[in-house]
C-alpha cells in the first residue's frame, strides 16, 4: 500500500510517503511555510518516493488540534488532492501522532498551542479525556485526581513543571515516530476512510484567543 500524508499542525509543514508500512520519503519545515512552499515539500516527497499520483492508495491529513494557520492549510490541500486524484482521505489525531509506535496503556499527550495555552488528552484502558486551554486548568480537569506515575508525549518544560507541581511522577518521552507526516502515514494504512472527504474537519482544540460578545 502506498500512502501519502501530510501534516500542518505540530509546529511545522510536514510530508511523508510509506510504502508497505514503511517511510521511504519524508520531509518536515520548520515555520508557517505551508501556503507558499507547501505544494513543493509534497512533490519533492512524491519524487524521493518514486511515485506518482496514480500510484497512490490513499492520502493521509494531521487534523490537528495544532496551529490554526498550518491546520487549515493541511486540511485545503489534502482535500483538493484527495478530491483530483481521487484517493481516500485518512483523518489521523494530532494526539494519535504524538503517540504512534508507542505502546503505552496510560499516557499524557500533550499539543502546544499559544504560550502558556495546550491541548492535552489523557488515556487510560478505562477512559480518554481531553482538554484545551490554560495548562493547569486543563491538567486539573482531565488528569486523575491521585498523583502517581504518569507516562507524557510531547510535553514542553513548562507542562512538566506543572505536572511535577502536582506530585506526578513523570516519564516524559518524545514522539516516537518524526515528522508528524510520517507517523499519519503509517498509521493510516490501518483505517478506514470517511465516505466523503467533506466530513473532515479541523479539530482546533483550543478557544479562540478573542470571545464575541452576545448581542
Amino acid at each position: 500500500m502506498n500512502v501519502l500524508a501530510l501534516d500542518g499542525a505540530l509546529g511545522a509543514f510536514s510530508a511523508a510517503a510509506a510504502r508497505d508500512d514503511r517511510i521511504v520519503a519524508s520531509r518536515s519545515e520548520p515555520g508557517a511555510i505551508a501556503l507558499e512552499q507547501g505544494l513543493s515539500v509534497l512533490q519533492d516527497v512524491l519524487a524521493r518516493a518514486e511515485l506518482t499520483p496514480e500510484q497512490l492508495d490513499r492520502l493521509a491529513v494531521g487534523i490537528g488540534p495544532g496551529g490554526f494557520t498550518g491546520l487549515r492549510i493541511a486540511i485545503a490541500y489534502a482535500k483538493s488532492l484527495a478530491a483530483v486524484w481521487r484517493v481516500p482521505l485518512i483523518p489521523i489525531s494530532s494526539f494519535d501522532a504524538l503517540e504512534f509506535g508507542t505502546a503505552f496503556d496510560t499516557a499524557l499527550a500533550v499539543v502546544v498551542g499559544r504560550p502558556g495555552v495546550i491541548s492535552a488528552r489523557f488515556r487510560s484502558p478505562n477512559e480518554v479525556r481531553r482538554g484545551s486551554g490554560r495548562i493547569a486548568d486543563v491538567l486539573g480537569e482531565i488528569l486523575p485526581k491521585a498523583a502517581g506515575p504518569l507516562t507524557v508525549v510531547g510535553a514542553p518544560k513548562d507542562v512538566l513543571d506543572a505536572l511535577a507541581e502536582r506530585a506526578f511522577i513523570v516519564q516524559a518521552f518524545a514522539p516516537a515516530v518524526t515528522p508528524a507526516a510520517a507517523a499519519a502515514a503509517l498509521a493510516a494504512s490501518t483505517r478506514s476512510a470517511p465516505n466523503s472527504v467533506h466530513e473532515i474537519r479541523a479539530d482546533y482544540g483550543e478557544l479562540p484567543a478573542v470571545t464575541v460578545p452576545k448581542r
